[in-house]
């Protein structure tokens, strides 16, 4: 299970760069656009990503993961001035997260938690978590995808050049490590 709490945090990391990297390609307004009025931008699913993460990971062990302070529909309406307003509010909650990951041990693992008064073991609410942002991170970087056209940097194994990447992979001794370790 040690494995497990080291990859997931690796995990977590690997979405969260994703995010930073397709950030770092978009401009403040395009990260406001919205292809229709009930669309979602990049600021509107980030604001969610961090309203979730803020109420989830605080006092995780010890209180409901949808805490009474939360206003979950407020996250579906743009209130940022400026991306750097986004990527604050982007940090602090993925800070939220590694500083509650960081402290969970594997006897931990199999203890309950709650969200909306449905019992979780800590691995499932932590897997509930990890599929969500990843969810929303991929919207990200769909829309950021989208948005740049042509001038996209890929995050990912750039179109035709699988097998320059397969045989660097392959020329490597087999052994255990984390596919993110090379990014």
């Amino acid at each position: 299970m040690e494995s497990y709490l080291t990859s997931i945090k690796k995990q977590f990391e690997y979405y969260k760069s994703l995010g930073d990297k397709t950030f770092a390609q978009l401009e403040y307004e395009e990260l406001l656009w919205q292809s229709n009025e009930n669309a979602n931008s990049i600021s509107i699913i980030v604001k969610h990503i961090v309203g979730n993460m803020l109420s989830r990971w605080t006092n995780f062990l010890t209180e409901d993961g949808e805490k009474d302070w939360r206003n979950r529909d407020y996250e579906f309406i743009n209130s940022f001035n400026s991306k750097e307003e986004i990527i604050a509010a982007w940090e602090s909650g993925w800070f939220c997260l590694f500083k509650t990951i960081k402290t969970l041990n594997t006897e931990d693992l199999e203890r309950l938690v709650y969200i909306r008064n449905q019992g979780h073991t800590i691995t499932e609410a932590i897997n509930r978590q990890l599929t969500h942002y990843a969810y929303h991170v991929g919207q990200i970087v769909f829309l950021g995808k989208l948005l740049k056209g042509e001038n996209w940097i890929s995050l990912s194994i750039p179109k035709e050049h699988s097998s320059i990447y397969n045989s660097e992979k392959f020329s490597k001794e087999k052994a255990k490590r984390h596919f993110t370790d090379d990014l």
